[in-house]
């Protein structure tokens, strides 16, 4: 599974502060600086935001996937946010996301990049996932049940 690879229960973040996009960017790229000093804050924003000024990543009701790539990353690495009051994304459906994906790949491992994207793509095809996260509380059932989703989609 890459998902549990490039999330960990520490990136999690289940009380988003952030109000808008760009703030959003910056408080979940700090979560992955912290369990990652070495990466490149600067770098990192400016990947999501290049990738954002093409398309808006809030792709479904509720749930947004910032994603972009950063060369001070050796392997794909992500944040979980949470919010309970909504971020406002400009998101195709114009509504505020509640549930984001923020992930950094390294430009030289494309396939790498859609392999994540393409795994999360079918956790969040059902129905009750964004309803069953926000009722998470920890930071780790947060993460397992992620873990827990992606598994029940292999069957």
């Amino acid at each position: 599974m890459i998902l549990e690879k490039v999330f960990s229960p520490k990136t999690v973040i289940l009380d988003l502060e952030s109000s808008e996009k760009d703030e959003l960017f910056e408080e979940m790229v700090e979560s992955i600086v912290a369990v990652q000093p070495g990466l490149n804050r600067e770098k990192a924003l400016a990947a999501l935001r290049e990738r954002e000024s093409k398309m808006s990543t809030g792709i479904m009701h509720a749930i947004a996937v910032p994603h972009g790539n950063c060369d001070s990353v050796t392997e794909a690495v992500g944040a979980i946010g949470i919010s309970r009051k909504g971020v406002e994304y400009d998101s195709l459906d114009r509504a505020p996301v509640n549930v984001v994906f923020l992930i950094l790949c390294n430009p030289g491992q494309p396939e790498a990049h859609l392999s994540v994207l393409k795994e999360l793509a079918t956790v969040l095809q059902n129905p009750n996932f964004v309803k069953e996260v926000m009722g998470k509380s920890t930071q780790q059932e947060v993460y397992d049940l992620i873990c827990s989703y992606k598994e029940s989609a292999q069957l």
